[in-house]
């Protein structure tokens, strides 16, 4: 049989100056579980209207109504911090990708946790905009980071209320952003620069970049590759790989396969061939037969290189963004180059992008085939010597 929930009105007392509310609560200890407590909270000064007790009985019926209702659980009582550590990560972990997780927790522990001794059912809009105001202020951080954080703790509370655990707005929700650091621009490589890379660099990392540029597969999308997914004219992104965590692509659109151009079909085949031509398996392997690590090829390679030839790196990610704007040059248009890239969006821009026909995509990377020779044509003209084919 279930307990009823004991209606409780405290008890008003004046001392001093004040009066004050005597009452029980809920208090969370540090491993997660709840205690009953006695606790005081100062209500108002004395004089004016709130000479008298009874006029105080007013603003302490007021106070004591969430917890009398049921509008407040007994495990709001847990401080922000207690909640994202005891709760709100382990649902991440559980239900988000690894490299999510691992975000998430850098976040709380660099940014969050300082602020974060605060009870959850406390927690108001401008406590939500003083924190970020501190953080912005402590670590000078971008417009990026700050949103990130506001987007973690928005998460937080959203949780909180689908548990069960408060029953009201989102605290998060109307926070106005800090003024911050303004984001450095991004960058994407020329298709000068990616033919460049490809042509100077050593392989494995030659083809590593070659598939970078003229696909857009992301970093672990790269590292994740298989000689099974290649068909010669495209390439099926079958696995993705982050840190030693290997998992099935991050959404469904990131699953569609991705064109070939026939450049890039030659430097794989001829890859394939130095490789011993294997029928199966990473196609980027380590000395011991795991996915190669892509940074450590960048740091170890990749920049020593690129640093003689007076070109600089800019991260795995900038060939995504360099795909994206070769193929806008060449006129192609914005959701045909999102089909290409496999973003998945929410609400109408996901549909349209996942909806465009195959067929458009095919012609966008043979526009792009044809881009790419031209350029080859001119490279090979300024150089002296014949410039080795792809």
């Amino acid at each position: 049989m279930k307990r009823a929930r004991r209606h409780q009105r405290g008890y008003v007392f004046r001392k001093g100056s004040y009066w004050y509310l005597r009452y029980y609560d809920h208090e969370a200890c540090p491993d997660g579980t709840l205690k009953q407590v006695q606790k005081c909270k100062q209500l108002v000064e004395f004089g004016g209207e709130y000479r008298s007790k009874s006029a105080v009985r007013v603003l302490a019926d007021e106070f004591l109504a969430p917890l009398n209702n049921g509008t407040v659980s007994p495990a709001s009582t847990m401080t922000v911090n207690q909640f994202i550590e005891k709760r709100y990560l382990p649902f991440i972990e559980s239900h988000k990708e690894p490299s999510t997780y691992n975000g998430y927790k850098n976040a709380f522990n660099l940014h969050i946790r300082k602020h974060g001794n605060i009870g959850l059912r406390e927690v108001r809009t401008f406590h939500i905009e003083q924190m970020l105001a501190d953080i912005a202020r402590e670590f000078n951080t971008a417009k990026t980071t700050i949103q990130h954080d506001k987007q973690l703790l928005s998460g937080v509370f959203r949780y909180a209320k689908r548990q069960g655990i408060l029953n009201s707005e989102n605290p998060v929700r109307d926070a106005v952003l800090p003024k911050y650091k303004e984001t450095k621009d991004t960058h994407a490589y020329s298709l000068e620069d990616e033919l460049m890379m490809i042509r100077i660099l050593p392989e494995p990392a030659s083809t590593v970049v070659a598939l970078a540029a003229f696909t857009g597969l992301r970093e672990g999308e790269l590292r994740g590759a298989m000689w099974e997914s290649y068909t010669g004219n495209e390439i099926r992104v079958t696995k993705s790989v982050w840190r030693k965590h290997i998992k099935a692509p991050k959404s469904k659109a990131s699953k569609a396969p991705v064109p070939v151009i026939a450049q890039l079909a030659a430097k794989l085949d001829e890859y394939h061939q130095l490789c011993g031509s294997p029928q199966s398996g990473w196609m980027f392997p380590n000395s011991v037969g795991n996915p190669r690590c892509l940074d450590e090829l960048a740091l170890e390679v990749i920049r020593p290189v690129l640093k003689k030839a007076d070109i600089e790196w800019h991260g795995w990610h900038a060939f995504r963004r360099g795909l994206a704007t070769n193929l806008h040059r060449l006129g192609v248009q914005d959701k045909v180059i999102q089909a290409i890239l496999r973003h998945s969006n929410v609400g109408v821009t996901q549909r349209c992008y996942i909806k465009t026909a195959d067929s458009d995509v095919v012609s966008a990377m043979q526009k792009l085939e044809y881009a790419t020779n031209v350029q080859l044509s001119a490279v090979r003209d300024k150089s002296e010597g014949r410039l080795p084919t792809m």
